[in-house]
């Protein structure tokens, strides 16, 4: 229960923190926060990682490498998001990827039950009153909330392919080459569109660890290792924390305040997704943590 705590906080830190890095462009704070989350992970699987690594099939390690540059695409457009609209209207959007996972599910053949589907709706009315409300504010918010969509989607299929790599690969084997692939792809990104990576003021460096530290390592990392102890539902429920949880952290520290009816819309996505989580889970699938 400690764990479950910790890592909801660690995820919930990390919209506020990323958006109050005003210094540090969207792709450099994704790059930096890939790039260290490897380098952790490269200590962490120091004994019997090249063992694992050399044992590994082309099959699974060019899925693993798909998943990473997949990943960077999720961290790309999420970060940029939170330039362009709300900490609560991306953090919500972006947890969509729940339901686009159940979509894949259903495109490659998965029966899936109404009440999910229910959900579903739900859920996406639950966007259009955020999006309608935030294009009210300005046409920049509505292209926040487009691209949160779309982190959504890359997520979604980051879990879709990271969950067939992991049945045969190691978690830190997987996590190792998949965030290592992520940040050399942003990287290139980041060189080809002249994107500062360096050259940062103290604040700046400190937010870059901080993100790192709080959603890498102790939000997305702890949450896959509690599903190996608590129940898929348990964890699956506790991430919807984040929603509320980065919403009142960006008010407090960031004085950012939306207009009332994006908290109805914030509601309505919590609840669609909640009654997403809690049918999946009575089919016994397990549903990997968000990766924000």
């Amino acid at each position: 229960m400690f764990l479950l705590v910790v890592g909801v906080v660690g995820v919930s830190m990390s919209g506020p923190l990323m958006a109050a890095a005003t210094a540090v462009p969207a792709l450099a704070m994704s790059f930096w926060r890939t790039g260290l989350g490897a380098a952790a992970m490269s200590v962490l699987g120091a004994r019997g990682g090249a063992a694992d690594l050399l044992a590994l099939s082309r099959r699974d390690l060019g899925l693993c490498c798909v998943s990473g540059v997949v990943l960077g695409l999720h961290f790309a457009t999420w970060t940029t998001s939170l330039k362009y609209t709300s900490v609560a209207s991306a953090t919500a959007i972006v947890c969509l990827q729940v339901a686009w996972v159940v979509l894949l599910a259903r495109l490659s053949g998965a029966t899936i039950a109404g009440r999910v589907w229910s959900g579903l709706v739900l859920a996406l009315v639950g966007v259009l009153v955020v999006s309608g409300v935030d294009f009210s504010v300005s046409p920049r918010a509505l292209a926040g909330d487009g691209l949160a969509l779309l982190g959504g989607i890359f997520g979604a299929v980051y879990t879709v392919v990271g969950g067939q790599v992991r049945t045969r690969v190691a978690t830190t084997t997987y996590t190792l080459l998949c965030y290592g692939t992520s940040a050399l792809a942003l990287f290139v990104a980041c060189a080809v569109a002249g994107i500062q990576l360096w050259g940062f003021d103290t604040r700046s460096w400190a937010l870059i660890i901080a993100v790192t530290l709080a959603a890498q390592l102790l939000g997305h990392s702890v949450f896959n290792h509690l599903l190996a102890t608590l129940s898929p539902t348990l964890v699956s429920m506790s991430l919807l924390l984040e929603v509320p949880g980065a919403a009142l952290l960006a008010a407090v520290f960031l004085g950012q305040a939306p207009p009332v009816a994006v908290y109805a819309g914030l509601l309505l996505i919590c609840s669609g997704l909640a009654v997403v989580v809690s049918s999946r889970s009575r089919e016994a699938t397990p549903m990997e943590a968000p990766f924000d």
